[in-house]
């Protein structure tokens, strides 16, 4: 019984992990130009997140709850422009840096990694994941749809553990993926690609940002 719960938070937490959207796009970007140990940082923030989450929503910490819900106007706008200057970050990045690290011998790109910031890539994509609390919503709806409440601790651990296994296996496969593909690449191309992603990226994430601060401003 339990092993079919741990099952079925894998399954959601790929599911919750996998749409592409701001963190992937972070994700991406930040493997392509600082190396495997920060692309996982990225996508590990946001799994703790997503696990937060279904621990609020399977243990009914609804004082918790309630007050995210209710500064869900708050945490919108705060999320909106984090993600503008991530993206306006982003597009002004020197396509020369960045290349650079691209194009260098695994070692040195070992390096480059050791020497950024985990902690930072990790908290920013954690406080970056918390600040859309109707997540709540959605795991509680789910939870519920499953039949677990907050009544049956071990099957709410159990679920809440899975989710979060989910989340990290995603991320593992995002990574991995990303570092295989750039590998395969031409140190021409990796440079031409990185030029050109380096806009992209940018204005998508900062599209992002502007989508939040939209549907923010429309509650007014």
């Amino acid at each position: 019984m339990l092993l079919w719960i741990l099952l079925k938070g894998v399954m959601m937490g790929l599911a919750i992990a996998a749409p592409v959207g701001p963190i992937a796009l972070l994700c991406i970007r930040r493997t392509l130009v600082q190396g495997r140990l920060i692309g996982l940082a990225t996508g590990f923030g946001a799994a703790t997140a997503d696990g937060l989450y279904g621990m609020v929503a399977a243990f009914g910490l609804t004082a918790l709850s309630d007050l995210l819900v209710n500064n869900t106007g708050l945490l919108q706008l705060i999320g909106g422009l984090f993600l503008c200057y991530l993206g306006l970050t982003t597009f002004f990045t020197q396509p020369t840096l960045a290349t650079a690290v691209l194009t260098a011998a695994p070692s040195d790109r070992r390096a480059v990694s050791r020497s950024a910031s985990l902690f930072s890539a990790y908290f920013s994509t954690l406080f970056l994941t918390l600040t859309n609390p109707a997540t709540i919503l959605s795991f509680a709806a789910i939870f519920a749809g499953l039949g677990i409440t907050q009544t049956s601790r071990l099957s709410s651990v159990t679920l809440v553990f899975g989710v979060f296994t989910g989340s990290v296996l995603w991320w593992l496969v995002l990574v991995s993926g990303v570092i295989y593909l750039s590998s395969r690449l031409t140190p021409l191309r990796l440079t031409r690609f990185n030029r050109l992603s380096t806009r992209i990226f940018g204005v998508l994430i900062f599209g992002f940002g502007v989508m939040a601060l939209v549907l923010w401003a429309s509650q007014f």
